[in-house]
C-alpha cells in the first residue's frame, strides 16, 4: 500500500538527484587552466555515488549507466568507457551494502573512496586497452575527490531523511 505522504516526498526527493546531476555535470565540464584541470574532482561520479549510498530505491544501475553515457558524451571520451566504470561502482555499491547496513559519515567516505577508486581503475584499464593511453595525472583528480567527498556529503545529505 503506498502511503499518500511518501507521494509527496518522491516528487522532490527525484527532483533533487536529477537537478544535482545536472549540476554535477555542468561542474565537471566547466572549463579550468591545464593546471587546475588535472585537481578537478570527479564531481558527477561523486555525486551519483551518493545517490547510490542514500536513495538506492530510486537509483541504481541503470541510472550509472545513463549517467555514464551522457559523461562520455560531455568529456568526449569512447562511449561506453565512463558507462562501464560506473556500472561497476554502482555494482560495489549494492555488494557493499549487503555488508554495511547504517552508513555513518565515515563509513559512507569509505565505501565512496573504494568506489572512486574502482572508477579510476576501470577507467585506467579500458583507456590502456582501448587506447594505449595511461594518464597518470588522473591519480591527482582521485586524490581529489577522495578528499572532497565531505563536501558532496554535506551539501546534498539534507535531501535524505
Amino acid at each position: 500500500m503506498v502511503y499518500p505522504e511518501s507521494e509527496h516526498a518522491t516528487g522532490p526527493l527525484l527532483i533533487a538527484i536529477v537537478l544535482s546531476l545536472i549540476v554535477a555535470s555542468s561542474l565537471n565540464v566547466y572549463p579550468l587552466s591545464s593546471g587546475l584541470a588535472v585537481l578537478r574532482p570527479m564531481v558527477l561520479i561523486m555525486v551519483l555515488i551518493f545517490w547510490l549510498l542514500f536513495q538506492p530505491r530510486y537509483v541504481g544501475i541503470f541510472t550509472a549507466f545513463t549517467v555514464g553515457i551522457i559523461a562520455d558524451l560531455l568529456m568526449d571520451t569512447h562511449l561506453g568507457q565512463q558507462a562501464f566504470a560506473a556500472v561497476m561502482v554502482a555494482f560495489i555499491i549494492k555488494v557493499s551494502s549487503i555488508y554495511v547496513k547504517r552508513l555513518s559519515s565515515v563509513s559512507a567516505w569509505l565505501v565512496a573512496s573504494l568506489a572512486l577508486v574502482v572508477f579510476q581503475l576501470n577507467l585506467w584499464i579500458l583507456q590502456l586497452l582501448t587506447q594505449g593511453v595511461f594518464a597518470a595525472q588522473s591519480a591527482l583528480s582521485l586524490l581529489m575527490s577522495i578528499a572532497s567527498w565531505p563536501l558532496i556529503l554535506w551539501a546534498l545529505r539534507r535531501f535524505v531523511r
